[in-house]
C-alpha cells in the first residue's frame, strides 16, 4: 500500500524535478529557484531556497554522498551546491550558451554531466570543475542522462527519440532509435540482475517518451563488445506522454509520471501495474525514490511536491517483507536502518550505524543497552524503540512456528482469534479490519481495490479450524 503523507506546495511555478539524497529532499521549479528539505518532517531548510538561475531550473541531482547537489537551468549554466550551508561551490558555463535540460553525477562523484538543448553534452570533473570532454549528438536536444551503477558508461536521450551510450572517456559507443517521438526520461536500476541460464550480470535501463510508453533494456558487460544494448519490453497503462521514470533503491519497482496526471507503480520482476495514483491535477513532471528510505516523491505542473510512503505493514509488501523478517538475525546494518525508517524512527538511523547495530543486535537490545550503550536519552523514545523491536522479536516468532498462512491476519500477520470475510473475500481479524475501515480505508488490504461494502461476516468455519489447530500444537 501507498500513502499521501505530505504535499510540500512552496514553489511558484511548474516543478520540474525532485531528487533524494539519504537525509534531504529536493526540488526545482520553472520559478528559476531549488528548494531543500529535511526527510524526519519535510520542513525546509533555513538557507532554501536557493537562488542563483536566471531562468527556469530544469533538473536537479545530489552526489552520492549527498554533500553537493547539481542544478541546471535555462540560463546555460550547471550550478553546484553545498547542501549543508546552501553556499555556492561553482558555476559551470555550457560552452555553447545553450539552455541546459539535464544533469547528472557519476557513482563515484568524480565526474558530472550536463545536457543542453543544441545536443552537446558535457562531461565535468566534478572535484576541480573543469571541462573535462565535450561531445555532441547529431539531432534534438539532450533531455534525459543516467550513469551505469558501474560508472563506466552513461546513457543519454534525445528528444528525437535516440538513446546515445558513452563511455568515460566520451567516446559514442552506440546509438538507436528509442521512441519515436522523442525520449523523456531514462534510468538505471543500481541492483544487478543475473542470468539463470549463463550466469551473466546485467542491469535494467528504462527509458519512457512522448509515445506514451516505457521501454526496458538490459545492459550488459562482455569481453567481446565490452558492453550489450537489447531491447527487452514495453511497459503499457499510460494515455499520454510519459515524463518521468525511475527505479526504486533495491529495484524492485519502476515509477513513472505522465501527461494525463498519474503516476504508476510496476513491480520490475512480474512487469505488473502495483499502484496508480491519481492526486496531482496537472501534468506529473519528476518521480524519484528515496535510497533509504520507504518514501516516494512526484513533481508535477501543478506547482506541489507529493510525499508517498509505503506501508511495509500492508499486504503490498507484507510478503515480501515476511521471509525478510524470518531472517532478522542476518539483517545487515542497511536492512535495520530501512527497518527503523518504516517504523518512523529515522532519526535513530545514524546513532544505530554508529554501534553497528545489524539484526542479530537489534533483536538484542534491551533498555539499559538503549541508555548506556547507544546513550538514547528520551525515555519516551527508549520505550517506542523497545515496543517495535518486541514487536519484531513476536513477528520472528509467529513466521517460525509453523501456523499456516490462512490462520494469520493479512493485516496484522498474526493468528486471528476473531476472523470476520470481508466484502473483498477475504478473511481477517475483526479488530484489525475495523480499525482500517475506521480510518476511511474503504479499499480492501489486499487488493487495493474499493469495498463494495464494509459490512464484516463472521468466519466460523475459519475460527473452529484455528481452535483445533491450537488444541493439537499447544499439547
Amino acid at each position: 500500500m501507498v500513502k499521501l503523507i505530505h504535499t510540500l506546495a512552496d514553489h511558484g511555478d511548474d516543478v520540474n524535478c525532485c531528487a533524494f539524497s539519504s537525509s534531504l529532499l529536493a526540488t526545482c521549479s520553472l520559478d528559476k529557484t531549488i528548494r531543500l528539505y529535511s526527510l524526519s518532517d519535510f520542513t525546509e531548510l533555513p538557507h532554501s531556497p536557493l537562488k542563483f538561475h536566471t531562468y527556469a531550473v530544469h533538473c536537479c541531482c545530489f552526489s552520492p554522498s549527498g554533500h553537493v547537489l547539481a542544478s541546471c537551468s535555462t540560463d546555460g549554466t550547471t550550478v553546484l551546491w553545498n547542501t549543508q550551508n546552501g553556499e555556492t561551490l561553482a558555476v559551470m558555463e555550457q560552452p555553447t550558451g545553450s539552455p541546459v535540460r539535464v544533469c547528472q553525477f557519476s557513482p563515484d562523484s568524480t565526474c558530472l554531466v550536463s545536457g543542453a538543448a543544441d545536443g552537446t553534452v558535457v562531461l565535468w570533473n566534478a572535484q576541480s570543475y573543469k571541462l573535462y570532454r565535450c561531445g555532441s549528438v547529431k539531432d534534438g536536444s539532450l533531455v534525459a542522462c543516467a550513469f551505469s551503477p558501474n560508472g563506466n558508461l552513461f546513457v543519454t536521450g534525445s528528444s528525437c527519440g535516440d538513446l546515445t551510450v558513452w563511455d568515460d572517456k566520451m567516446r559514442c559507443l552506440h546509438s538507436e532509435k528509442a521512441h519515436d517521438l522523442g525520449i523523456t526520461c531514462c534510468d538505471f536500476s543500481s541492483q544487478p540482475v543475473t542470468d539463470g541460464e549463463h550466469g551473466l550480470q546485467f542491469f535494467r535501463l528504462a527509458s519512457c517518451g512522448q509515445d506514451c510508453q516505457i521501454k526496458i533494456w538490459v545492459v550488459s558487460f562482455t569481453h567481446v563488445l565490452g558492453f550489450e544494448l537489447k531491447y527487452k519490453s514495453t511497459l503499457n497503462g499510460h494515455c499520454a506522454p510519459v515524463l518521468a521514470c525511475a527505479f526504486s533503491h533495491n529495484g524492485q519497482m519502476l515509477v513513472s509520471g505522465s501527461v494525463d496526471k498519474s503516476v504508476i507503480i510496476y513491480d520490475t520482476n512480474t512487469e505488473s501495474i502495483l499502484h496508480t495514483l491519481t492526486q496531482h491535477t496537472r501534468y506529473v513532471t519528476s518521480c524519484a525514490f528515496a535510497p533509504s528510505t520507504p518514501l516516494l516523491a512526484t513533481g508535477s505542473m501543478d506547482k506541489t511536491v507529493n510525499i508517498w510512503q509505503f506501508d511495509l505493514e500492508t499486504p503490498c509488501q507484507a510478503r515480501s517483507m515476511e521471509d525478510q523478517v524470518k531472517f532478522t538475525e542476518d539483517w545487515s546494518e542497511e536492512d535495520v536502518s530501512v527497518w527503523l525508517c518504516a517504523q518512523g524512527l529515522s532519526d535513530l538511523v545514524a546513532i544505530f550505524k554508529m554501534n553497528n547495530i545489524d539484526g542479530r543486535e537489534l533483536l538484542n537490545l534491551t533498555k539499559e543497552s538503549l541508555a548506556d550503550d547507544l546513550k538514547i536519552e528520551s525515555l519516551g523514545l527508549r520505550s517506542k524503540v523497545l515496543r517495535k523491536i518486541e514487536e519484531l522479536r513476536t513477528k520472528v516468532k509467529t513466521l517460525s512456528s509453523g501456523i499456516p498462512d490462512e490462520f494469520l491476519c493479512p493485516i496484522t500477520r498474526e493468528l486471528m482469534k476473531d476472523p470476520v470475510i470481508a466484502s473483498d473475500g477475504y478473511s481477517y481479524e475483526k479488530e484489525a479490519m475495523e480499525n482500517w475501515i475506521s480510518k476511511k480505508k474503504r479499499t480492501s488490504p489486499m487488493t487495493n481495490l474499493v469495498l463494495p461494502s464494509v459490512v464484516l461476516t463472521p468466519n466460523r468455519t475459519l475460527k473452529m479450524a484455528i481452535s483445533r489447530w491450537l488444541e493439537t500444537h499447544q499439547k
